[in-house]
């Protein structure tokens, strides 16, 4: 995909990795949608953006997800790609989280990011591309963030299998699994404490990456032991 002048759907801009990654698209020419929950913080985030469009959606609603998509076309009379970069986190064991908490999770990692690109996948053309921040737990569960994981490895199933079916329709699917960002997600969260954590990788390098990624074709992003970034034409 040609980032410069490409139409770029991002949902959870006006969070830390979404804000900095549409940032990062927009400094390489993408024209933005913003995507996201609180219409104050969508303001603030399109008056930094030379008044870029916005849409609304609320995580645990899919068909507002799907109708973001929509509106978002509409508004720049096309897209060219969609990206999720929001979710949530719970810890603790699988008893303490309970299953309300499991449930929560589901729905806002895997099934709203799904509502995104199943609606993405109506409009978009050749050429084009989803893509969705998962991350490490996806391929590596923990203990004491089982629901998370499984959450976010759903998601990334998800993708692998819909990969196969997008290829032939020229649309590329990215899987983003990078290690701990410190971007202050996990010291919010649903229930628990964060274990100890390992330094987080810059979430410069992070969506640099992803950008790259996308220009390039590739089907994932991935971060080193060191935190540094890395992407990969095939995800294996």
């Amino acid at each position: 995909m040609d980032i410069a002048g490409s139409r770029v759907l991002v949902a959870g801009a006006t969070g830390v990795l979404g804000g900095a990654l549409t940032a990062e698209l927009v400094g390489r020419g993408a024209r933005p949608v913003l995507a996201g929950r609180d219409l104050g913080r969508l303001a603030a985030a399109a008056s930094a953006l030379q008044d870029a469009p916005t849409v609304v959606f609320d995580a645990y609603d899919p068909s507002s997800c799907a109708r973001a998509v929509h509106a978002g076309a509409a508004r720049l009379g096309g897209l060219d790609a969609v990206v999720t970069a929001f979710g949530s986190v719970a810890f603790g064991t699988a008893e303490e989280v309970g299953d309300d908490i499991a449930e929560h999770l589901m729905a806002v990692n895997a099934l709203a990011p799904i509502a995104f690109f199943r609606a993405a996948l109506d409009v978009l053309e050749p050429g084009s591309a989803i893509a969705a921040l998962t991350g490490v737990v996806a391929q590596r569960p923990q203990p004491g963030m089982a629901d998370y994981s499984a959450s976010k490895a759903a998601l990334s199933a998800w993708l692998r299998a819909v990969r196969g079916e997008a290829r032939g329709r020229g649309v590329q699917v990215l899987d983003v699994r990078p290690g701990h960002i410190d971007t202050g997600l996990a010291d919010r969260p649903l229930v628990g404490t964060a274990p100890p954590l390992p330094a987080g990788a810059d979430p410069r390098q992070v969506v640099a990456a992803v950008a790259d990624a996308l220009s390039t074709g590739a089907e994932l992003v991935r971060t080193t032991e060191n935190g540094a970034a890395v992407v990969e034409r095939r995800d294996r």
